[in-house]
């Protein structure tokens, strides 16, 4: 057998073994919630019109990430759907069904939120989905970091 075919079958199988554990392997993640931060300076912003300071939309998991957790750094309270956020307190949103959620919030674009709650994936293809799109989600809100001087 060539080299160039061992690598390929070499391959094949390390890539065939990738996919049976993104199937099957169970879902952890450190910690149930989703942090939403209100920033120091959101409600400057707000009143500026330039807004966005929250996603509009956010995607939890139930049994992996459902708990969404508002966090308020502004010197200045925020709107949740009905929750005041005073600042520098913390209020944690569980969710216990999948759906859609439509909530108020005054630091988003267009002044709504939709947090989009989807059931526990089963194993096999809906499970490597799942693990596709939150390795997606991870690298889409990476911070970005100015190059130093």
């Amino acid at each position: 057998m060539s080299l160039l075919r061992r690598v390929r079958w070499s391959l094949g199988l390390f890539l065939l073994a990738v996919l049976l554990w993104a199937a099957l392997w169970p879902l952890r993640q450190p910690s149930r919630e989703r942090i939403v931060d209100f920033p120091r300076g959101a409600a400057i912003l707000e009143n500026r019109g330039s807004g966005g300071q929250v996603p509009s939309t956010i995607h939890l998991t139930l049994g992996v990430r459902d708990v969404l957790l508002l966090r308020n750094r502004d010197l200045s309270a925020h709107v949740f759907g009905q929750v005041l956020v005073q600042p520098g307190r913390e209020f944690r949103l569980p969710f216990e069904q999948a759906g859609e959620f439509g909530f108020a919030c005054d630091a988003a674009l267009g002044d709504a939120v939709r947090v989009t709650v989807s059931a526990y994936p089963d194993p096999g293809w809906d499970r490597v989905a799942w693990r596709l799109r939150a390795l997606g989600d991870a690298v889409r809100e990476l911070p970005l970091v100015r190059p130093e001087d």
